[in-house]
């Protein structure tokens, strides 16, 4: 089927899954939505969160997404089960890369750099219960990075220097794998190798997201056959456009990309 797949997050974080997604499935069409006027999540209520999701999930369905990929941590942790609960069409959530984390950690400490909405939540509890209880996490709250980022400052000194505070502890836990908990955080992978011991790896969710939704679309005969052609890809925001854009010119110029214009969130 050449209906597109709808790919939302509290901004630009979730262009880092989206990446991905392409990669794994390059003939797909994809439709970004960045939901940057109500960026952050993470210190939201879990009633603000899924309100803003459901709004999401009706602007992509308006739009004949064939399957929605839920590109935040927050989120997820959040509202997957309400949407799963509410709408019929398949969504795939991101959860922290906690269980491969915890199955090749050598030291037996794992550092999680996420936000407040993302480490309170059921689910991430749930999720360390499961696959990590032989380890010990030690979690980070990511406070402020997620606005840096979305001013698309990926490196900046003052930028730097918060980060160092969030990862120094983590180094003296001596930590092996810091698990990022936000798909915004990706893009401080620079910054955070500067930072980090060569023997610490730094794990996030894009691929196994990928994998995963190229699986359900498969199991639910909604995949595109034609690998002969490449699927296109739009850019949406209510947010500041002139960064999207930044993320599209930048990181998305090898594939068939277009950016459209600003959204009115009072038309949503």
């Amino acid at each position: 089927m050449k209906q597109p797949i709808g790919v939302f997050d509290s901004g630009i974080g979730g262009t880092t899954i989206l990446k991905e997604l392409i990669v794994e499935m390059p003939n797909e069409n994809f439709i970004y939505y960045a939901d940057s006027a109500n960026a952050p999540y993470g210190p939201k209520s879990k009633e603000e969160i899924i309100a803003l999701c459901c709004k999401n999930v009706d602007w992509l369905l308006a739009r004949n997404c064939k399957l929605i990929v839920v590109a935040c941590n927050t989120a997820t942790t959040n509202a997957i089960s309400y949407l799963r609960a509410n709408y019929q069409i398949p969504f795939i959530g991101i959860e922290p890369a906690i269980k491969p984390a915890a199955l090749h950690s050598k030291t037996l400490n794992i550092g999680v750099l996420a936000t407040q909405g993302t480490l309170s939540s059921p689910l991430f509890h749930k999720t360390m219960l499961t696959h990590a209880s032989h380890v010990k996490i030690h979690e980070v709250i990511g406070k402020g990075l997620v606005e840096h980022i979305e001013r698309g400052d990926f490196g900046s000194a003052s930028l730097k220097k918060i980060l160092a505070s969030y990862v120094q502890p983590l180094i003296k836990e001596k930590i092996d794998y810091l698990v990022l908990g936000c798909t915004h955080y990706p893009y401080l992978k620079t910054l955070l190798k500067e930072l980090l011991p060569k023997e610490i790896s730094i794990i996030d969710s894009g691929k196994p997201v990928a994998r995963q939704t190229k699986k359900i679309l498969s199991e639910k005969r909604l995949n595109y056959q034609n690998d002969n052609k490449e699927g296109e890809i739009y850019f949406f925001g209510n947010g500041d456009i002139k960064i999207l854009s930044k993320i599209e010119n930048e990181h998305f110029i090898e594939f068939n990309s277009l950016l459209v214009d600003n959204i009115d969130e009072t038309n949503l």
